[in-house]
């Protein structure tokens, strides 16, 4: 699924046209990452919890040359669904 086809969706089961739909959904992608660009996590009760965590930087190697490589330490997105969706969805 798109985004358009969610916006569909979304504007289909709340009774609202697309265009407050995608507005919505707007503000939701943007409330998240403003708050995990601040440290924080969102947390939905039943659906699941996003957070920031930090991996360490790393030694790798290039599947072409077979060189080792230094992977730069980053933050990364982590997603763990809750107990109502992670049931819904076996």
């Amino acid at each position: 699924m798109n985004k358009a086809q969610l916006v569909e969706k979304i504007a289909a089961t709340a009774k609202l046209n697309k265009t407050q739909a995608n507005n919505a959904l707007d503000a939701f992608i943007d409330t998240t990452m403003g708050s995990l660009k601040k440290g924080g996590k969102v947390t939905l009760v039943g659906f699941g919890t996003f957070t920031v965590n930090k991996r360490q930087a790393r030694m790798g190697r290039n599947p072409q040359t077979g060189k080792a490589i230094k992977i730069a330490a980053k933050k990364v997105v982590k997603f763990k669904a809750g107990k109502d969706f992670a049931t819904k969805v076996k």
